[in-house]
């Protein structure tokens, strides 16, 4: 399983953080390609809660996550 970070970005200024476990790239990109257009809900890593409507996202990233120990 690796672990990919999605950063959801509203404007230049205004963004979201998440993380997902997959087992690669494509199926990270399917994941967020099924959710277009419609709320999702997640915990971060800060323990805060989060109800996203993807419609109002400008732009989505996705990139392999490494975290340190």
């Amino acid at each position: 399983m690796q672990e990919f970070k999605v950063t959801y970005f509203f404007d230049e200024q205004h963004y979201v953080r998440r993380f997902i476990h997959v087992e690669s790239q494509q199926m990270a990109e399917r994941l967020i390609q099924s959710e277009r257009d419609q709320y999702i809900s997640f915990t971060d890593s800060r323990g805060i809660y989060h109800e996203l409507n993807t419609k109002n996202v400008r732009v989505i990233q996705i990139s392999e996550y490494h975290r340190k120990k």
